[in-house]
């Protein structure tokens, strides 16, 4: 019965931990982004300029001091799995997946009801957006310093047939 499930678990080399992090971030990311944008794209310049800055600054903030320590501890964590094929889920901790559901049902709650007017919903939106899309670089920078990039080559050859 444990071989059945054991079958059952999406195993994937460590590298695509490390790719499905960096793609997760960064396409939640510029998703954020998109949505801050589309909000404000029918602004004025002045204030299309000034929400801009207000999200960029914000989104250092949350990088500096928030998501660049959660990418590095996910990257160190993922390293120190003896295993060389994970479930794929393992990108993310998963204690973590519970407060992803609450900042994913939090996200839809504004966007769809709250009262907060849009313009100040894209500072927040923008800073979340662009904070998760710089710590992203941090993964795609480990595969690249650990030379997993010829893992990949090898790994890509090894599906096409080559």
């Amino acid at each position: 019965m444990n071989d059945f499930f054991l079958k059952l678990k999406p195993a994937a080399p460590k590298l695509y931990l490390f790719l499905a992090a960096g793609f997760m971030w960064s396409g939640v990311g510029l998703l954020l982004a998109r949505y801050a944008y589309l909000w404000m794209v029918s602004l004025p310049a002045w204030q299309f300029v000034l929400i801009l800055v207000a999200g960029i600054t914000l989104g250092l903030a949350i990088y500096r001091f928030g998501f660049s320590r959660l990418a590095k501890k996910n990257i160190d964590r993922i390293a120190q799995i003896k295993n060389e094929k994970v479930c794929i889920f393992a990108f993310q901790e998963w204690t973590s997946y519970p407060l992803v559901l609450v900042m994913i049902s939090m996200g839809l709650f504004l966007r769809l009801y709250s009262p907060v007017p849009k313009p100040l919903l894209a500072v927040v939106y923008l800073g979340i957006g662009s904070g998760l899309f710089l710590s992203s670089i941090h993964y795609y920078q480990h595969i690249k310093q650990s030379k997993l990039v010829g893992k990949l080559d090898t790994l890509t050859n090894c599906a096409t047939g080559e």
